[in-house]
């Protein structure tokens, strides 16, 4: 409306930081508890924690697994602000830039999407292979094509069949090899997390909804 479709770019950055701002403001209006913020903080610098400590290995983050954890254990909304600000902290150690905001979307709807697909499924310690699928296919699909759409926009401005093609098959091997690093992280890592979060949230009485 404002731009005539003229600038793909900064339409697109606006619906980003729309969203985003929605996500925020839902989590605030549940008035979440002291120790429910407390212990989305932790997940969140645990998160930050992963990605900072393999800058040096290209596309090999444990963050995206911690987040995907996050999202199913503490809810949609908290899924979602903590692949948000771990893209936006992590990224003082990275680099600020235009793709900030494309990062902060995609790390948070891969956590809101885990939370959604498996918000009724109880018996997540039994069905961990499923889990690690999702880290893999959310990895590539959501993360990845978020990111590799906000590459094509920022290099141009504007949206072509040809570009975005050329900019997905260039980002395969990339995204490929952080959809492997996250399903082996939550292979790992998952049921202990799981069984830490359960104990948590049971002493401290904290139910988030889902």
């Amino acid at each position: 409306m404002f731009f005539g479709g003229g600038n793909s770019y900064l339409i697109s950055l606006g619906i980003i930081l729309a969203a985003i701002l929605w996500f925020m403001v839902s989590f605030e209006r549940k008035k979440p508890r002291e120790r429910e913020v407390v212990l989305l903080a932790a997940m969140t610098a645990i998160a930050i924690a992963g990605r900072v400590a393999f800058f040096m290995v290209p596309q090999v983050k444990p963050s995206t697994a911690i987040i995907i954890i996050t999202g199913i254990m503490l809810g949609k909304q908290a899924g979602f602000l903590c692949g948000a600000l771990t893209a936006f902290i992590s990224d003082f150690a990275f680099g600020q830039g235009p793709w900030t905001p494309w990062q902060m979307a995609a790390f948070g709807l891969v956590g809101f999407t885990a939370a959604l697909i498996f918000q009724h499924r109880e018996s997540l310690y039994h069905h961990k292979s499923l889990l690690c699928v999702y880290g893999f296919l959310g990895t590539v699909l959501i993360y990845g094509l978020i990111m590799d759409t906000g590459t094509a926009l920022t290099l141009t401005g504007e949206l072509s069949g040809q570009r975005l093609t050329a900019t997905y098959l260039a980002g395969i091997p990339f995204n490929v090899i952080h959809g492997v690093s996250t399903a082996v992280t939550l292979w790992i890592f998952a049921v202990p997390m799981f069984h830490k979060l359960d104990r948590i949230k049971m002493k401290y009485g904290m139910y988030y909804q889902r």
